[in-house]
C-alpha cells in the first residue's frame, strides 16, 4: 500500500486501496506494447503521467515533438538494444518545462520502463529547497496515478521515494558532495547545475555512475557567466561534440541559446531558443518582460541569462563575457621575443593567488601567470569552488613548495621576462612588496619598479584602458582560465565623479589576474617608451630556488 513516510506521516489510504484491487493489477501499461522502441517505451511511459499544475493541471502529459527529439536521442539504442549515450546535457531557458521533463524522466527509472532492479534515482541541485522541487513533482504525478501510488513509499522528510516491487529508491540532494561518497546511480538528474557551489558532487555522481551497466546522468540548466564553471565546462564540451570537433558518442548536447550576436529583443530570436514559446511558455509575459529589460538597463543582463540562456552575469560585471572572450587567441612567448612591454604585479597574502601580467601594446598582447601555495591548493580550491588542482595540472597554474607563496619564484619570472622582452617597467601594488624588491636587488635585476594605488586616481585609466582595449577588439589573451575566473569575478565601482576601481570584497571571487593586467596596461598608457637597457642584452638572469 502507497504510504506517506514512518512513524505517523500521512497514509495515502483510500486512494491506494482502490488501485490495488485485481482489475487494477492486471491492467498491461501502454509503455509495454509490443512493437514499441525503447525511446518509444519512455515516450509512452511519460504520456501515461497527468499534468500536475497550472491551467492543463489534470490533463494528461503531452510531449511536444521537440521533447520527442530529446528522448529518442537520448534513449537510441546500438544494434544489441543497449542505450548509447550515458550523459545528456539540456541547456534550455527558463520556464521551458524543464521540471515536469525531469520529473518524468526519473520516475522512468523509477518505475517505469527504464526501472532497474535496487535501481539508485537521484535528482540533484544546490540547496534542499532546489532539491525539493523535482521530488514534490514526481509525488504530485504520483498521486495522479492509483496504480503508481500503490507501489511507493514517500517519504518526505528526507525527501526519498522507495518502489516496492521492484527496490530502486529515489532521493533528492543538495549539494553536500559527502552524500554522494559510496552510492551508485543508475540515474541521475542535475538540477540547475550553474547554480552549484563547486563541483565535488557533480564529480561524485559520475563517478559513481560506474558500477551499473547502462547509467544515465541528464544536467538540466540554464547557463552560468563564471567561465570556471562545471556547467560552462559542460556547454563549451557539448558544443565541440555538437559540431563535430570532438567525437564522443556516449555524450549528446542538446543546447537552446541565442548567440552573442543575435538581437535580444528580436522575437525570432526568442523563438529560436524557446521551443516551448507560445505553446506552454507564455509570449505575452516574454514581451512584457522584454520591454522591461528594455527600459530598465540593469534587468537586461536577467533578460538575456534566463529568457534568452545567453552566459551574462546578472550582477554589473567590469568587463562583458563575450567581450572578453571574443579576444582570445594563440600567443606564445615565443611570438613576442624581443618586443616591449610592461608588467603588473599583483601579490597576494601568504596563501592568496599571487598574478603577474605582462603587456605588450605593440601587438596587443596579454600574458599571464599565477601563483599558490602547493599546501594549500586543496583548501582554496574548496574556499574558491573552482579547480585550482586541475589548472595546476595543466600548467595554467604554478604552485610553490609549503603552505605559503614563495616570492623567489616569482621574481624568477620577472627575471626571464627582463631578459626575453623589452620590459620597460613594473606596476605593483605595494602590499608585500619589500621582499620582492629585496629579492630584485639581490639578483642584480635591472627593472623600474612604479607603486601603483588600487585608488580611483590609479585605477580610473587603468581600467579605461583595459576597457577600451577589449571593446575595440585591440587586446589579444591567451585564454587563460585563471585571467578569464578573474574577469567574470571582477566588480568596478564608480566614485561621484565617474571615476572607477575594481574591488576585491564586492567581487565574486579572485580578481587578482584583472588586477595585475589593469596595472600594465594603465602604466603602458602613461609612459613614453625609453630607450633600450643595456642590461637587457647581456642575456638571461639566473635565480637559484629554494628546493624546501
Amino acid at each position: 500500500m502507497g504510504r506517506r513516510g514512518p512513524k505517523g506521516h500521512t497514509e495515502i489510504a483510500a486512494r491506494a486501496e482502490q488501485a490495488t484491487t485485481r482489475k487494477t493489477r492486471r491492467r498491461k501499461p501502454a509503455w509495454e506494447r509490443k512493437g514499441l522502441s525503447r525511446a518509444g517505451r519512455v515516450i509512452a511511459f511519460i504520456e501515461t503521467l497527468k499534468i500536475t499544475a497550472g491551467v492543463k493541471a489534470g490533463e494528461p502529459f503531452k510531449l511536444r515533438q521537440w521533447q520527442r527529439e530529446i528522448i529518442e536521442a537520448i534513449y537510441a539504442t546500438d544494434e544489441n538494444g543497449r542505450r548509447t549515450i550515458r550523459q545528456a546535457l539540456i541547456t534550455i531557458p527558463r520556464k521551458n518545462g524543464k521540471t515536469a521533463l525531469a520529473a518524468a524522466l526519473a520516475l522512468a527509472h523509477l518505475v517505469g520502463p527504464e526501472a532497474e532492479a535496487r535501481g539508485q534515482v537521484y535528482s540533484a541541485a544546490s540547496d534542499r529547497d532546489q532539491a525539493a522541487i523535482i521530488f514534490r513533482e514526481m509525488v504530485a504525478m504520483i498521486m495522479a496515478d492509483e496504480a503508481m501510488a500503490a507501489r511507493v513509499v514517500i517519504r518526505e522528510h528526507n525527501k526519498t521515494i522507495a518502489d516496492q516491487e521492484n527496490g530502486s529508491v529515489y532521493q533528492a540532494m543538495s549539494s553536500d558532495a559527502r552524500k554522494a561518497h559510496g552510492l551508485s546511480p543508475s540515474f541521475v538528474v542535475c538540477d540547475e547545475l550553474a547554480q552549484w557551489h563547486g563541483r565535488d558532487l557533480y564529480d561524485n555522481l559520475i563517478t559513481g555512475t560506474g558500477a551499473r551497466a547502462e547509467p544515465l546522468m541528464i544536467v538540466i540548466s540554464t547557463q552560468t557567466a563564471v567561465q570556471s564553471h562545471v556547467m560552462s565546462e559542460l556547454v563549451r564540451y557539448g558544443k565541440k561534440v555538437r559540431d563535430e570537433e570532438i567525437e564522443d558518442p556516449a555524450f549528446l548536447p542538446v543546447i537552446y541559446a541565442a548567440d552573442d550576436q543575435d538581437d535580444p529583443w528580436s522575437e525570432d530570436t526568442w523563438f529560436a531558443c524557446n521551443p516551448a514559446l507560445g505553446d506552454f511558455r507564455s509570449l505575452e509575459e516574454m514581451r512584457a518582460a522584454a520591454a522591461q529589460a528594455q527600459r530598465l538597463p540593469a534587468r537586461e543582463p536577467s533578460f538575456r541569462l534566463l529568457y534568452l540562456n545567453q552566459p551574462v552575469d546578472p550582477a554589473s560585471r567590469f568587463l562583458n563575457g563575450p567581450d572578453w572572450r571574443s579576444c582570445a587567441a594563440d600567443i606564445t612567448t615565443g611570438m613576442l621575443f624581443g618586443h616591449r612591454c610592461y608588467l603588473g604585479l599583483d601579490l597576494s597574502s601568504t596563501t592568496d593567488l599571487t598574478a603577474l601580467a605582462a603587456w605588450f601594446p605593440e601587438t596587443g598582447d596579454l600574458l599571464s601567470w599565477f601563483w599558490a601555495p602547493a599546501e594549500t591548493l586543496a583548501e582554496a580550491e574548496r574556499r574558491d569552488h573552482v579547480p585550482y588542482q586541475l589548472w595546476a595540472r595543466q600548467g595554467f597554474l604554478e604552485t610553490t613548495p609549503g603552505r605559503a607563496i614563495d616570492k623567489k619564484f616569482v621574481v624568477q619570472r620577472i627575471a626571464d621576462l627582463v631578459a626575453d622582452f623589452k620590459v620597460e617597467g613594473c606596476a605593483y601594488d605595494r602590499w608585500g612588496i619589500h621582499e620582492v624588491r629585496r629579492l630584485i636587488g639581490d639578483v642584480g635585476i635591472k627593472i623600474e619598479m612604479i607603486e601603483w594605488g588600487q585608488g580611483f586616481k590609479d585605477s580610473a585609466p587603468a581600467l579605461s584602458a583595459i576597457e577600451t582595449a577589449v571593446l575595440q577588439k585591440k587586446l589579444r589573451h591567451a585564454s587563460q582560465p585563471l585571467m578569464d575566473m578573474c574577469v567574470s569575478n571582477a566588480v568596478a565601482v564608480t566614485d561621484p565623479a565617474g571615476n572607477r576601481k575594481l574591488v576585491k570584497d564586492r567581487a565574486n571571487g579572485r580578481i587578482d589576474g584583472l588586477v595585475a593586467a589593469s596595472m600594465a596596461m594603465g602604466l603602458a598608457s602613461r609612459t613614453t617608451p625609453k630607450k633600450p637597457s643595456v642590461y637587457q642584452s647581456r642575456g638571461a638572469f639566473s635565480l637559484e630556488l629554494a628546493t624546501n
